[in-house]
């Protein structure tokens, strides 16, 4: 369950989430469907759909209390990270709310042409690390971010 806990986490440290909902609520989703893939995967018969059952319901536990500890200061920082440091340059901070510790690291930096715009233009990616302490416990993600048109860095693996 960790790998999907941090794969949530690295998600919404770098991804604006949809206005409609929260940072918790966005991590109950994500965390509950993930879980709820992942207890799928064990038992038999009626032991199957129980595994799947508690997999949705400790994914969305997991994924609401990470969405929870996130703040705008911790996305403020990883997209500072993602714009500002090189290739192996780690930032690490303090929630002072929620104590927890980030860490992000740019891993690999490319340049993708943008679809999206009518001139072609180039617009760098960056594959990155993220390792938070979380419930004393660290959880470490992969993602690549892509800086959009507007500044804003978007999740796109």
């Amino acid at each position: 369950m960790n790998k999907i806990t941090a794969l949530l986490l690295a998600s919404l440290l770098a991804l604006p989430l949809a206005a409609c909902q929260t940072k918790q609520q966005s991590g109950a989703l994500f965390g509950g469907a993930l879980g709820g893939l992942l207890g799928s995967q064990f038992g038999e018969g009626q032991g199957k759909v129980a595994a799947a059952v508690l997999g949705t319901v400790l994914g969305a536990a997991a994924g609401s209390e990470i969405g929870r500890s996130m703040d705008e200061t911790d996305e403020m920082k990883a997209r500072q990270t993602l714009e500002s440091n090189r290739v192996g340059q780690s930032s690490t901070w303090v929630n002072p709310d929620s104590g927890n510790e980030v860490t992000v690291t740019p891993t690999r930096t490319y340049y993708v042409e943008d679809d999206v715009s009518p001139a072609g233009e180039i617009a760098p990616c960056r594959e990155f690390t993220t390792e938070v302490m979380v419930g004393g416990q660290k959880q470490e993600a992969y993602g690549t971010a892509c800086r959009q048109a507007d500044g804003s860095w978007k999740i796109v693996q």
